[in-house]
């Protein structure tokens, strides 16, 4: 089994909000807060995006925006993003129905996540 990689929460946390308050910078239309939470599940790690935002942009748009916010995490925590889905960090967008939750994909490898 490979050995598990340490990631702390804290440093985590405040290396998306950075990544979210830069994207936002760089995207004018993704008013967007810094998330104070991350949801984390077998198909994304990432943050919701108000439906009223959701409705006003496009989903190439909010694809861009995933994009740059996985790259930041990436410079920041290059162990946070998985290497298997490609050389540089792409963002992800799940939706279903109206609910839309940007981030980054899991990764394949055991993470240990610490405070």
């Amino acid at each position: 089994m490979p050995q598990a990689t340490t990631i702390s929460l804290s440093k985590f946390t405040a290396a998306v909000q950075a990544a979210v308050k830069a994207a936002a910078q760089r995207h004018p239309k993704f008013k967007i807060d810094p998330p104070q939470g991350i949801t984390v599940s077998y198909l994304i790690r990432g943050i919701p995006v108000p439906e009223s935002l959701a409705a006003a942009v496009t989903l190439g748009e909010t694809q861009a925006f995933a994009d740059d916010v996985a790259a930041d995490i990436g410079r920041a925590h290059p162990e946070a993003v998985s290497a298997a889905h490609g050389p540089a960090p792409q963002g992800v967008v799940l939706s279903i129905g109206r609910h839309v939750i940007i981030g980054i994909p899991p990764l394949t490898q055991p993470v240990l996540v610490e405070q």
